[in-house]
């Protein structure tokens, strides 16, 4: 993604009239998001949030799979969040809840980084041709749903083990005995069996999750500028929306990747569960209607702070990124001016 070079240099010579005791008309307290960072900047940035948002919501996430299961253990049925981790806590000990969080931060790294930077460049390029540079929903949907694809083919892998190690009672001793275990006795395939169910629900989540965000900058931050509270509260209600509406997919995704064996021998499920057909049939026939909402409540209490936390961090390490890259640009401007040179 190129970046330029002009709108710093204008910036520089705003600033410098500022600083000079003059004043510009409509400054205000924060300054523009830039329109156009690079994409190590996109990448570096999309890289942190990723991970800290899945690092902080960890907890969370491990009671949505645990509360997503179609035939839990006595001793695993929660009727809260908060129970839930009380329970976890309690019985299984401090870090349970925590189990599996080193395979979805080697993850969420590479694949946010990837990400965002698709998002961002896609989004660019569709707005251009569409709304002639404006803010388009189509464009943000669709670069949604594309920077799904990409995401989801690094994710998907450490969502299998991760969902494995969270589930109540897991036979696995660590996540190298889980990735070995899962490679010998269902082969390599079991860590993309979920992929297609992953993406009919990714796909989706994600273009309601982009359009619900930027829909919201548009009312409040219509000028596009570095404004935490107003990430923050985009993040959250875009995490709410496509979360509750893409629930009973999530339901389906996570029967795929834990491949419940009680829940399988009660549906008279032989081998191993494949296939987005099967998998509803299944679910439908475990707990009819009502199961595809099983772990809701969980689902958009971790959504809700972790696309808080993801926008709020990605649109901070941007802005401060760019900061730096045009901190540099404007040191070789003044260095060009010195020396005469253009």
């Amino acid at each position: 993604m190129e970046y330029r070079a002009d709108p710093v240099i204008a910036s520089l010579e705003m600033s410098e009239v500022k600083s000079d005791g003059g004043s510009v008309e409509g400054d205000d307290d924060y300054e523009s998001l830039p329109a156009h960072a690079s994409l190590y900047t996109h990448m570096t940035a999309g890289a942190v949030a990723g991970v800290l948002e899945h690092t902080v919501m960890y907890p969370v996430d491990s009671v949505k799979t645990r509360m997503q299961s179609l035939q839990p253990d006595p001793k695993a049925q929660y009727r809260s969040v908060y129970g839930a981790l009380k329970r976890i806590v309690q019985t299984e000990g401090l870090l349970r809840p925590l189990r599996g969080l080193n395979i979805t931060v080697l993850g969420a790294g590479p694949a946010h980084a990837l990400y965002f930077a698709c998002y961002e460049q896609i989004k660019l390029s569709l707005s251009d041709v569409i709304q002639n540079g404006g803010n388009s929903h189509i464009a943000n949907g669709v670069a949604g749903s594309v920077a799904t694809v990409l995401h989801d083919a690094v994710m998907n892998p450490a969502e299998v083990v991760k969902q494995r190690m969270q589930m109540y009672n897991s036979p696995y001793r660590s996540l190298y005995d889980c990735v070995v275990t899962i490679s010998r006795t269902e082969g390599l395939a079991a860590f993309y069996r979920s992929y297609s169910t992953q993406l009919i629900m990714n796909i989706p989540f994600q273009a309601v999750h982009f359009m619900t965000y930027e829909f919201m900058q548009e009312h409040l931050n219509p000028q596009r500028q570095y404004r935490p509270e107003t990430h923050i509260l985009s993040g959250a209600a875009a995490g709410a929306v496509s979360a509750a509406v893409t629930t009973p997919l999530d339901v389906c995704k996570t029967l795929l990747n834990t491949q419940e064996n009680v829940a399988l021998s009660s549906a008279h499920v032989s081998g191993q569960l494949s296939g987005m057909v099967n998998t509803f049939r299944t679910v439908y026939r475990l707990g009819g209607f009502p199961a595809f909402f099983k772990g809701a409540r969980a689902r958009v209490i971790y959504q809700m702070p972790s696309t808080a936390i993801a926008w709020s961090v990605y649109e901070f390490f941007k802005y401060f990124l760019t900061q730096h890259e045009q901190t540099n640009i404007q040191e070789l401007h003044r260095n060009s001016m010195k020396t005469g040179t253009t």
